[in-house]
C-alpha cells in the first residue's frame, strides 16, 4: 500500500512547511471524520464519519469562499497541522476512504490521533527556533524525533497509541521552554487558565505573560502588548486583536488567530498569516 512519496520532515525543515494543511493532498478528512453540532460555528449537525453536504466528489469544499456567510465559521478556524495529507498520502499510501468501510473507519479513527501528533510537532519545532531554549534543545530535538517516529506508525498502531501520555512528556518540555523564553526582564503574572471572557484588556501590557489555556473569548485586546506571551491553548474566539502586538509570542497557532478579530495594525508572528476575514484596509 505504501508509495514512494517525498514527504517533508519537520526534523529537517524548521520552517514548519510540512505542518501546514495541504488540502490538495488530503481526502477531505476534516469534512468527514469529525462531528459538529448546530451552533454559532455550524449551521447543521453532522455525525463523525458522515461527509459534510458541502464536500464535493473531488474532496473540495463547495462553499469554501463563503463558509462564514453560509454559517460554517467553525471550518475557517480548524487547523489539522498537516495531519490530513499525512494520513491520506503516507499512512494510507494514497488510498482514500471511499475504498471501503474498513479503510474509512481506520482513516477516521487515525486522523484525530495524527492531528494531535502534528500539533505537538508544531510546538516542538517552534521551541527549537527559540535561542532562549538552547539549554534544552537536545531534549526538544529528541522529543521531536520521537513524535515524528510515532506519526509513521501503522494505522492499527496509531489507533492504540497512548497520546495523553506522550503529550504529557511533550508538555513538560514546552513548559520549560516557556519559562526560559519569558525569563528576561522578569515574568508577568501567571494567568494560566484564567477566565478573561469579555474582559476589557485594551492597551494592557501582557508581554511575557503566561496565558496558557486562558479564556479570552470576546475579550477587548485592542492595542494590547502580547509580545513574548505564552499563548498555547488560549481561546481567542471573537477576541478583538485590532492593533495588538503579538510579535514574538510563544506557541500561537493559525487557528487561534483565525478565531479572533483583527485589523491591518495587528502584528503577528512571522509564521502566521493575516486571516482573509480581517479588514484589508485600516
Amino acid at each position: 500500500m505504501s508509495k514512494n512519496i517525498d514527504y517533508p520532515n519537520p526534523i529537517r525543515d524548521l520552517s514548519r512547511n510540512s505542518l501546514r494543511a495541504d488540502c490538495e493532498r488530503c481526502f477531505g478528512l476534516c469534512c468527514v471524520a469529525l462531528p459538529f453540532a448546530a451552533s454559532a460555528d455550524f449551521t447543521i449537525d453532522k455525525d463523525a464519519g458522515k461527509p459534510c453536504p458541502n464536500l464535493q466528489s473531488d474532496f473540495r469544499c463547495g462553499i469554501h469562499k463563503d463558509l462564514r456567510q453560509k454559517g460554517f465559521k467553525g471550518c475557517t478556524v480548524f487547523d489539522c497541522f498537516g495531519a490530513g495529507q499525512k494520513v491520506s498520502q503516507v499512512t494510507f499510501g494514497g488510498d482514500d476512504w471511499r475504498e471501503g468501510p474498513e479503510t474509512a473507519k481506520k482513516m477516521f479513527d487515525v486522523f484525530p490521533v495524527m492531528q494531535q501528533l502534528h500539533e505537538m510537532l508544531w510546538y516542538l519545532t517552534e521551541a527549537l527556533t527559540l535561542a532562549a531554549a538552547r539549554p534544552i534543545h537536545k531534549e526538544l530535538g529528541s522529543a521531536l524525533q520521537e513524535t515524528e517516529r510515532l506519526t509513521q506508525l501503522s494505522p492499527d498502531s496509531l489507533k492504540e497509541l497512548d497520546v495523553p501520555a506522550h503529550r504529557a512528556n511533550v508538555n513538560n518540555l514546552l513548559l520549560k521552554t516557556s519559562e526560559l523564553a519569558r525569563a528576561k526582564k522578569g515574568k508577568k503574572p501567571d494567568r494560566r487558565g484564567a477566565d478573561l471572557m469579555g474582559a476589557n484588556l485594551k492597551g494592557t501590557d501582557l508581554s511575557r505573560a503566561n496565558l496558557r489555556g486562558a479564556y479570552l473569548i470576546g475579550a477587548d485586546l485592542r492595542d494590547a502588548d502580547l509580545r513574548m506571551a505564552d499563548l498555547i491553548g488560549a481561546d481567542f474566539r471573537d477576541a478583538d486583536l485590532s492593533g495588538a502586538d503579538l510579535t514574538g509570542s510563544i506557541f500561537l497557532t493559525q487557528a487561534q488567530v483565525n478565531a479572533a478579530k483583527g485589523d491591518t495594525k495587528t502584528k503577528l508572528p512571522s509564521p502566521l498569516t493575516r486571516p482573509t476575514h480581517w479588514p484589508a484596509f485600516g
